[in-house]
């Protein structure tokens, strides 16, 4: 395998690069420290959905550098449908797995709260933390936007973590690269440097290797999730269905 040009499967329209959890990390490792900003994206079934519903958003993930399938459940589904997934590499695992290995490397964070960034540097005394917290209205306020965007820019991090959410920290990822002067790899993470932090439980690990990690989130959050999970995202299953049909 060539860790600087991984390959790929499609799914859903998507070409994913079919990388083991491991393979990534040496992907990422093997990078050029000063290379030019390159950015990781990773899918879960929420992400496929909102990209049909908004095409602009398809620059944005053609883009990146790195596609992963963050979807136990979208694998399992496509599998049992007679399609080859691509394998999964969640934001979680990934984002912990590349912690794990930077002592002594200086880590960024766009996004998270002050208290879980200092629970976050807690647990990894050996990391040079730096933080951005953006606030809220990202996208709508473009002074706070452009200074995120700036703040990626101003230094050479090698490690970069956007935990802002979907397609925001996405569409930053993108300005950033666009900017030119960035270098490192960012990582489209979401709520990841949170279970790192352990100021977020995550799924038990029974239920992330059924595609349950969703309904564990659910029960936590309802009010949020719910039109999102029980009605928006299943139509992912209608999508799968078609492609497999289409053989």
């Amino acid at each position: 395998m060539d860790a600087l040009n991984p390959p790929r499967r499609w799914l859903l329209g998507l070409a994913f690069d079919n990388l083991t959890l491991g393979e990534t990390v040496e992907a990422i490792a093997m990078r050029p420290r000063h290379a030019r900003f390159a950015y990781v994206v990773t899918p879960n079934a929420d992400h496929l959905q909102r990209l049909k519903a908004i095409p602009a958003l398809r620059l944005v993930y053609d883009t990146a550098w790195l596609c992963l399938l963050d979807s136990q459940l979208v694998s399992l589904c496509a599998a049992t449908l007679g399609l080859q997934p691509p394998l999964v590499v969640t934001g979680a695992d990934l984002t912990q797995a590349l912690l794990d290995a930077a002592a002594g490397q200086t880590v960024a964070v766009v996004g998270l709260k002050a208290a879980s960034f200092r629970a976050l540097a807690a647990r990894y005394p050996a990391i040079i933390f730096v933080h951005h917290e953006a606030p809220m209205g990202l996208l709508r306020d473009r002074a706070a936007f452009a200074a995120a965007r700036d703040f990626v820019c101003a230094a050479p991090y090698p490690l970069t973590l956007l935990a802002l959410g979907s397609p925001l920290q996405e569409m930053l990822a993108y300005a950033i690269f666009r900017a030119g002067s960035a270098t490192g790899v960012g990582l489209c993470v979401g709520a990841a440097p949170e279970f790192c932090a352990g100021t977020a439980r995550r799924a038990p690990v029974w239920m992330r290797r059924r595609g349950l990690e969703w309904l564990h989130r659910l029960a936590r959050d309802p009010r949020r999730l719910a039109r999102r999970y029980l009605w928006e995202d299943p139509g992912i299953l209608v999508r799968l269905a078609r492609e497999a049909l289409d053989l």
